[in-house]
């Protein structure tokens, strides 16, 4: 099943005009393009497109994204390249999470000190 680039955005929530940028700077590779010249897109490139989405919502650079991307069109050759980039971009999304749970804390800690105050004070 293949779909044009309109339908890709929709389902992929990913403008055309980002879909086309990723494209062109090597990010989002295997694109094909029909007898028209007009790009389709298919499950691998859906599979890529969530892959990339991930990266990016948990910080990871387009630069190391597209290094990533023209490692895998490299070759098996390159998995422990790859691994090591995942190994290491994970090191860095969990301490991103370890520092969101302890805002969390904070917040937490505010409200639970709400919830005290409005047991106690009387409102007009």
């Amino acid at each position: 099943m293949t779909v044009s680039i309109k339908q890709f955005a929709q389902e992929s929530g990913v403008s055309e005009h980002t879909l086309r940028f990723y494209e062109k700077e090597g990010i989002l590779p295997f694109v094909k393009r029909n007898e028209h010249g007009n790009r389709i897109y298919d499950e691998q490139n859906f599979e890529w497109i969530y892959f990339i989405t991930s990266l990016r919502e948990t910080g990871m650079p387009l630069s190391e994204i597209k290094r990533y991307a023209e490692l895998f069109k490299q070759g098996d050759s390159t998995i422990p390249e790859r691994k090591l980039m995942m190994l290491e971009h994970k090191k860095k999304a969990e301490e991103q999470l370890a520092q969101i749970l302890k805002h969390m804390e904070r917040i937490n800690y505010k409200l639970a000190l709400y919830d005290v105050m409005e047991k106690t004070v009387k409102f007009p």
